[in-house]
C-alpha cells in the first residue's frame, strides 16, 4: 500500500492488548495517535471515532474492524493497528467479536484520500492468510513488519 510506512509508524502498532470494550480500545488508539499530533487531544479523537460508529459499525466481519474518521486540524492521514487478546463486540455484520483493528484518521478535507486508503485497507484485511498471521504475531515489531511487507491484491 502506498505510504503505509508513513501511515503506520512502529509506535502505532499495538500487539495483543487487553481492552475489554470499545471505549478502552478507542482510548488506546487515541493515545497512540496523539503522540504524533499534540494539537489533537485524545478526547477529541475518541469523540470523533464514537460519532462515526454511531453512524454505522465499521466492523467488517471475520473479527476485523476499520474504525475511521476525519478530523479538523490533522495534517496528514494516520493509522493505528491493534490486535486484541480477546475480541470485543463491534456490531459487525456477522456478529463475530473483533480482535484485529486498524483505525484510520484523515484530515477533514481529504475525502478522496480517505476513500482510497479505506479501499486499500479493505483489500489487505479481506485476505484470510494475512489475518491469520496478524493473530499469530507475538509482538508489535512482527505485526509491523508483516503489514509493511505483505503484498496488497489489486
Amino acid at each position: 500500500m502506498q505510504d503505509l510506512q508513513q501511515l503506520l509508524p512502529p509506535h502505532r502498532v499495538l500487539c495483543r492488548r487487553d481492552v475489554g470494550s470499545m471505549k478502552s480500545l478507542f482510548t488506546h488508539i487515541a493515545d497512540a495517535i496523539s503522540q504524533d499530533s499534540p494539537d489533537i487531544a485524545t478526547p477529541t479523537i475518541i469523540k470523533e471515532l464514537n460519532a462515526r460508529e454511531k453512524l454505522g459499525s465499521t466492523g467488517l466481519g471475520d473479527g476485523i474492524a476499520i474504525p475511521h474518521t476525519r478530523l479538523e486540524g490533522l495534517e496528514k492521514p494516520c493509522g493505528c493497528l491493534i490486535t486484541l487478546v480477546d475480541g470485543i463486540d463491534f456490531d459487525a455484520p456477522d456478529n463475530k467479536k473483533v480482535d484485529i483493528v486498524f483505525a484510520l484518521l484523515v484530515p477533514s478535507e481529504a475525502n478522496g484520500e480517505h476513500l482510497q486508503i479505506l479501499s486499500s485497507l479493505a483489500k489487505l484485511f479481506v485476505q484470510p492468510e494475512f489475518c491469520q498471521r496478524l493473530r499469530a504475531a507475538e509482538n508489535a515489531q512482527a505485526l509491523h513488519e508483516l503489514v509493511l511487507n505483505w503484498p496488497v491484491e489489486t
